[in-house]
């Protein structure tokens, strides 16, 4: 359950690579949840049968007792947490062996942080009642997470995925100046060493698929990043 008194939900990210605790528990605090962190398994394991947490986020190869381990205690105590795994592991027995024994979701290392973000809030959504609105919406540009569409106005807008992950920030952060460092952190690799050009050049492909059906929406703030905002 949300924390009764932020209304916010309540997560565990677990992972003995710090960078990697940093980097998660960084872009969820800026969502808007509220974020412990453990970086073994069976301090993990003590968190959330101590706690009441909304989600974990554990990653299965932890040094002392691994992810599937955890999981397996926490089902057999009878605590449905929600789990979301981060794995480096790609076979497809590792995936179903983490699902069959009730996580809900993965993520395969590397992983950008923007996907991350959007298994969890698909997760949490799960327990919400079919009639709230899942579309994020700016002037009349409209987004469906769900169904990964984007309108402007009556026109059906395609996008690849970067774009429509790009174009997420700015839906989430109306009328917020974002930095290339933060769009980069948000929709690429939470590991990214490339160059920031590549963000001048995703919005720049955004804009003209945007503008195609309105005025200009994404707005360059000389020497700071960008904004979603209508034109004066």
């Amino acid at each position: 359950m949300p924390d009764q008194q932020s209304g916010r939900a309540r997560i565990l990210v677990v992972d003995d690579e710090a960078s990697i605790v940093d980097s998660v528990a960084t872009v969820l605090r800026y969502e808007g949840f509220d974020v412990d962190v453990a970086f073994a398994g069976r301090v993990a394991l003590q968190k959330v049968q101590d706690g009441s947490y909304d989600l974990v986020v554990l990653d299965v190869m932890l040094p002392d007792l691994d992810g599937i381990e955890v999981t397996k205690r926490l089902r057999a105590d009878g605590i449905k947490v929600p789990v979301l795994f981060l794995t480096a592991k790609s076979d497809v027995e590792d995936r179903v062996e983490g699902l069959t024994v009730g996580g809900d979701d993965y993520v395969t290392k590397p992983f950008s942080l923007v996907e991350v973000v959007a298994r969890i809030k698909a997760i949490l959504r799960r327990g919400q009642s079919p009639e709230q609105d899942r579309r994020l919406r700016f002037a009349d540009v409209v987004m469906d997470e769900e169904s990964h569409e984007v309108w402007r106005g009556d026109h059906h807008v395609r996008l690849t995925a970067t774009e429509f992950n790009l174009l997420r920030l700015f839906l989430l952060n109306p009328r917020r100046v974002l930095s290339k460092d933060q769009i980069i952190d948000h929709v690429w690799h939470y590991d990214f060493d490339g160059n920031q050009n590549i963000v001048e050049t995703y919005v720049r492909y955004l804009r003209r698929k945007l503008d195609a059906y309105g005025e200009p929406l994404i707005h360059t703030i000389r020497l700071v990043g960008y904004v979603l905002r209508e034109s004066p």
